[in-house]
């Protein structure tokens, strides 16, 4: 059963968690924008989140057998992020749909309405469906949602939805309600996502995980180069995120993937970086992810070129920036 919100619990559960971000945001170096100086935020746009409530939120995964299987291992749920992100100093999380909960997105608009100041939201809509556009506007005007997650990854040589007649419908709904796409796309799908970049300068794109570039093939750089093309395009960002799924090493810092990341840096600046890492808690460590520490220390010390005024706007700053989050005290 959910607490009420004047579940005495509850608020003070609510008043330590806020004061544990104050304290953890006194940390970090102060930020002058215009006549104030204020702490910059930490803003983690790449984080799932699922719910250990499989009667209130059930799973139904559509990649799976058996799509209703209980996820094994800890339930990645808000309130264990929160403890997370307040022990480390993130202020703020977007969290992404899980494929576990599929197209039920009732779990991320929760966290959304039951913590607005700490988190914003991303969907999943099943890219085939011809009612996409549909889909979007309820998620986002009846949900409180941000915007939704595509992943074009998964349906190679099955991704003509990306460019076809339903979604164009969907990029035009997504106009009218500013909304914020992100895609976990392998580059040689780019061409046809660029096709609707170009013609809807509206809607803002971001690409997650380096668009996935193989780096096993003798030269990757032809086929990176098909993300560096849209740097041209001021609606796209790139996520620095995931390194572990393109380094060859798999050895945490991952510094065979830094020369990639430059490149993106390159083409795309700092003001159109964002950083994200994936899974909250104890869920790192089952799901073989690096620790929390780790994925800050990767922006804040390992990747050299980020300059200090370049991690601040790593992150958080243009997180807070494209979604809107606002100021935490």
């Amino acid at each position: 059963m959910k607490a009420s919100s004047n579940d005495p619990t509850l608020s003070r559960r609510r008043f330590l968690a806020s004061s544990a971000v104050a304290t953890a945001a006194a940390a970090l170096p102060a930020l002058t924008l215009g006549a104030r100086t204020v702490r910059p935020p930490v803003i983690d746009t790449h984080m799932h989140a699922w719910s250990g409530d499989p009667q209130r939120f059930p799973f139904d995964n559509p990649n799976s057998q058996t799509p209703h299987a209980v996820p094994k291992g800890t339930p990645g749920t808000a309130e264990l992020l929160l403890e997370e992100m307040d022990e480390f100093g993130v202020t703020q999380c977007v969290i992404v749909q899980v494929i576990y909960h599929g197209w039920d997105n009732r779990y991320t608009a929760y966290c959304v309405k039951e913590y607005p100041t700490r988190f914003k939201g991303h969907g999943l809509i099943d890219p085939t469906d011809p009612d996409v556009a549909d889909k979007l506007e309820y998620w986002m005007t009846e949900q409180g949602l941000s915007g939704m997650r595509f992943s074009p990854i998964y349906y190679i040589g099955k991704d003509d939805w990306m460019n076809g007649p339903a979604h164009h419908r969907l990029f035009q709904k997504a106009s009218e309600l500013k909304a914020i796409f992100n895609y976990f796309i392998s580059t040689p799908q780019l061409p046809k996502l660029e096709e609707m970049v170009a013609k809807y300068p509206g809607v803002r794109i971001v690409i997650d995980h380096e668009a996935r570039v193989d780096l096993k093939v003798a030269d990757p750089l032809p086929e990176f180069q098909k993300l560096l093309t849209l740097a041209k395009y001021p609606n796209v960002w790139c996520k620095v995120s995931e390194l572990s799924s393109i380094s060859l090493s798999m050895e945490y810092p991952y510094r065979d993937t830094f020369p990639w990341v430059r490149r993106m840096y390159d083409a795309f600046g700092p003001d159109r970086l964002l950083w994200g890492t994936g899974f909250p808690g104890i869920t790192r460590v089952e799901n073989s992810r690096p620790d929390l520490q780790q994925e800050l220390d990767l922006v804040r010390k390992e990747i050299d070129f980020f300059t200090p005024e370049d991690q601040v706007k790593i992150l958080g700053v243009n997180a807070q920036k494209l979604w809107g989050f606002p100021e935490l005290a």
